[in-house]
């Protein structure tokens, strides 16, 4: 199937919200590629995530639901919450690039996401501190959450 002009651009060039509400204005081709990259990842984690991962899944940590090597944008995060928009990433001891890291939490800062970081070191020899310092954070962040200040009137917008 060949595509028109039009449609091939449509396709590189999506709208800011494609599909679902996940383009973060980046292209479809950029989404897929990514995409591809997390399975792989998810495929093939490295000993800490599997560790942590035994903790993270099925709602074990708090009742918060957790996501492996979850797509924001361009980027993959190692654990996600989304409920609470809280990124965990675990650090080897090849990362070293301190300046590439800032800029990455301030992106997904930019879009309402908060970064933690913990080293491969801290969840291979200490997964339960890691794991109490995730369910303080967790639990602070959904305190602070309230319930919206001006709530819509019953029945708004329905058809009578």
């Amino acid at each position: 199937m060949t595509l028109s002009p039009r449609d091939e651009a449509r396709r590189l060039n999506p709208p800011p919200l494609q599909g679902r509400g996940r383009g973060w204005g980046v292209s479809a081709n950029t989404i897929a590629r990514v995409q591809g990259h997390a399975v792989a990842m998810r495929r093939n984690p490295t000993e800490p995530e599997k560790r942590l991962w035994t903790h993270l899944s099925r709602s074990q940590l708090g009742g918060f639901k957790f996501r492996r090597q979850a797509v924001i944008g361009s980027f993959i995060a190692d654990f996600l919450c989304p409920a609470e928009r809280l990124v965990i990433e675990i650090d080897g001891h090849t990362h070293e690039d301190a300046d590439a890291d800032r800029n990455r939490d301030a992106a997904l800062a930019a879009l309402g996401y908060r970064t933690i970081r913990f080293t491969n070191t801290d969840v291979m020899q200490n997964v339960e501190g890691v794991l109490i310092r995730l369910r303080e954070t967790l639990q602070a962040l959904s305190l602070r959450r309230a319930p919206h200040p001006n709530p819509s009137p019953e029945g708004e917008g329905l058809e009578r």
